[in-house]
């Protein structure tokens, strides 16, 4: 039996929504390869253990491999596709290792977004009063700094590593997610079945919990997916810094930063994959979020 809800007087066909939402979907090319590309990232950083061709921590380090060509060259390093870096480790075994690394970052990273976004923003826009008063001058000042700057800053004072760079990137993305929930609150708790709600007795938090987060949850949705590719980008930037990910972690930015050097010596592979790995989960995340923006967008429904 089709499962159906009624609220706001309309009978509403869950499946035939989630049928229509699907349909849009697939015939969204830019949603279906942004979703391809994520897909195969988080393919490598799930089963890096059995697909890397080397140890990304080789011990001691091979030095005799250090800075070879891959492939394309007759002089390459047997076994490693992509070359080695100074250190003679394998690149390709680096990158995959680091979508796991870098991909952990980001969704750690906005999910601390999420949670203290969704938690004030919600709470600014439904009790209104000094309560949006106070949280919003605390955003408009946050937003008075650049992200990565005041990234920096944080990392600065916290201190350095993966884990601080997550933490001062969630913090410093989550007065973007107060905003945007904020605005879908303000619109929904003006409806008349949350009126109706208050007028039976309901509690403001049932409220909250029953009415107002689930209908306020697609922007988030799609603001957090295109999040989650400025928090990867972010914590690349910091551990290109020395402030983010820790030698010897395989991570995408650190290892553009101890490689970058050595591009003007010829050996411009240990610098350039890694930054495509960049470009390319960046990427397949912007369209993602984008072609979901417009499957999720009533006004774009034709």
């Amino acid at each position: 039996m089709e499962q159906k809800v009624i609220e706001q007087g309309v009978t509403i066909n869950k499946e035939s929504v989630g049928g229509e939402l699907l349909r849009r979907f697939k015939y969204n090319r830019s949603a279906v390869f942004g979703l391809i590309i994520i897909l195969f990232m988080v393919f490598c950083a799930i089963t890096a253990d059995f697909i890397a061709p080397n140890d990304p921590y080789p011990s001691p380090p091979l030095l005799a491999n250090k800075l070879k060509p891959g492939f394309w060259s007759e002089k390459g390093a047997e076994g490693m596709p992509l070359g080695s870096d100074g250190l003679g480790r394998c690149v390709l075994s680096r990158i995959i290792y680091g979508a796991r690394v870098s991909l952990t970052a980001g969704f750690v990273a906005v999910g601390i977004a999420m949670v203290l976004g969704i938690t004030f923003g919600v709470l600014s826009g439904y009790f209104g009063g000094w309560v949006d008063a106070v949280i919003m001058r605390i955003v408009d000042i946050m937003f008075a700094f650049p992200a990565l700057l005041l990234a920096i800053v944080i990392v600065t004072v916290v201190g350095q590593g993966l884990e601080k760079a997550m933490i001062a990137i969630g913090i410093v993305y989550s007065p973007q997610m107060a905003r945007i929930i904020r605005s879908s609150v303000l619109y929904i708790k003006e409806m008349e079945y949350i009126e109706v709600q208050k007028a039976i007795g309901s509690s403001h938090w049932w409220i909250i919990r029953r009415h107002v987060l689930p209908n306020s949850i697609a922007p988030v949705i799609v603001y957090g997916t295109l999040m989650l590719a400025s928090a990867i980008l972010d914590c690349a930037a910091l551990g290109f810094l020395g402030l983010g990910a820790q030698p010897p972690i395989p991570e995408w930015g650190a290892m553009l930063s101890d490689s970058y050097s050595f591009i003007v010596s010829g050996a411009w592979w240990a610098a350039t994959f890694p930054g495509i790995a960049i470009l390319l989960s960046v990427l397949g995340l912007n369209l993602l979020g984008d072609g979901l923006r417009d499957i999720l967008d009533p006004r774009l429904k034709q």
